[in-house]
């Protein structure tokens, strides 16, 4: 199995759609994640994908806000940036920076 194969089957298939929890909460779940990891390379897409799934722009900064604390200020410094450029390319959001 190839490694595409593999992270759309059970990432984006079995885990997405498993029922315990909402995609809004797994959204979230992963903001705090790839900031912990500070892998801000994949933080772009989970943003925009949060948005999709119910975050709103407050809810985002907060997980930020609270990452900050837990995860370090310089990882979620660089969240913050990259979450400001998903804001000010999201319709939803423009005139609201």
């Amino acid at each position: 199995m190839d490694l595409q194969k593999l992270v759309t089957e059970y990432c984006w298939g079995e885990v997405w759609t498993g029922p315990g929890i909402c995609r809004k909460t797994r959204s979230i779940i992963n903001i705090a994640m790839i900031t912990a990891l500070n892998r801000p390379h994949e933080l772009k897409p989970h943003i925009q994908g949060a948005i999709t799934n119910g975050v709103s722009k407050d809810e985002i900064k907060e997980v930020l806000l609270q990452t900050a604390i837990y995860c370090g200020v310089p990882a979620a410094i660089d969240s913050f940036r990259i979450a400001q450029e998903v804001f000010n390319t999201t319709t939803e959001f423009n005139g609201d920076k």
